[in-house]
């Protein structure tokens, strides 16, 4: 008996929302019918915006942040507190500072951090870049928001010795325990971190 299947369009459709990362064989199948089967799901916006997002959304030339044009919002913000460069590993992390609201400087992405396991090396990141800034713009800190891992704190460790010869302020956010969670779900150096970082209760 033959195995009867969705036409080759929509097997073909199916197949290419599987490429997206968290997208499985039955959420594929779902926004497919979705799409096809609903007019509200207007499947070509999505396909134009989809396209447009691709072709124009490119790396900001100074921070590497998402942009439309050569600089970001954030980058020509005249407002910004130019004495103040936060280093990050990926763009997404400078959205998710923007969004604490309590950082009112400017930003820069490294693309990643150091991993030679993974052959991701200094010639790999956005580090000449950042020398460069650090040099024509002279920032009075430089803060590095990294991973509180292996990776991360070698990656801290190169550029703070690449850096202190600038005669520029390093600093790194305190690392402690996330809000909501208790002693048992930290791991050591968490604590560590949270005990040496401690301040003054406040009432």
């Amino acid at each position: 008996m033959q195995r009867i299947d969705y036409p080759p369009l929509m097997q073909e459709l199916i197949r290419q929302l599987r490429r997206m990362p968290g997208i499985g064989p039955r959420s594929a199948e779902r926004i497919a019918l979705w799409i096809v089967q609903r007019k509200e799901a207007r499947a070509n916006e999505i396909a134009e915006t989809i396209s447009k997002t691709v072709s124009r959304i490119r790396s900001c030339i100074r921070c590497g942040f998402f942009s439309e044009a050569e600089q970001c919002a954030i980058c020509a913000d005249p407002g910004r507190d130019s004495t103040s460069l936060c280093v990050v590993e990926q763009p997404t992390d400078i959205l998710s500072l923007e969004r604490t609201g309590v950082f009112r400087g400017l930003y820069h992405s490294l693309g990643g951090r150091l991993s030679p396991l993974d052959h991701i090396g200094p010639e790999d990141l956005r580090i000449d870049g950042l020398l460069r800034r650090v040099q024509e713009e002279r920032p009075h800190e430089v803060i590095f928001a990294l991973s509180a891992d292996v990776e991360g704190e070698a990656t801290l460790s190169y550029l703070a010795d690449l850096l202190v010869r600038e005669g520029v302020a390093i600093t790194r956010i305190a690392q402690g325990l996330p809000a909501g969670s208790g002693l048992d779900t930290a791991d050591e150096l968490t604590l560590a971190r949270a005990f040496s970082g401690r301040t003054a209760f406040q009432r």
